[in-house]
């Protein structure tokens, strides 16, 4: 993993907007990544499922468990690990850090 001081922090969202589904679309430097909210703890991945042309960000998030809208294949929303199939090719993961009320992803680069 990359060391976090290395990363560039893009502001997103704030964390209301996780209020409803625990889950919601942001860009970060041009990629779009879902926002998640699992027991007060913040994580992102990028949105596009890696088995189909879906939004992860438009699935529903169980616990730690995004599933994919497409094929409903599941993804480990604190590792981009895939879990359940068709998903079978991790997602990839960003670091989450809440600052000045917006949630940042860590960008390499």
């Amino acid at each position: 993993m990359t060391d976090a001081a290395t990363l560039s922090w893009v502001a997103t969202l704030p964390p209301s907007a996780l209020e409803e589904h625990g889950v919601a679309k942001a860009s970060a430097n041009g990629l779009n990544v879902a926002l998640y909210v699992v027991e007060g703890e913040y994580f992102a991945t990028a949105d596009l499922c890696t088995h189909g042309a879906a939004s992860l960000s438009d699935g529903f998030l169980d616990g730690e468990l995004i599933e994919c809208p497409l094929h409903q294949g599941t993804f480990n929303v604190k590792t981009g690990a895939p879990v359940d199939a068709p998903c079978s090719v991790a997602v990839r993961s960003f670091p989450v850090k809440l600052q000045d009320g917006l949630l940042h992803v860590g960008m390499e680069g």
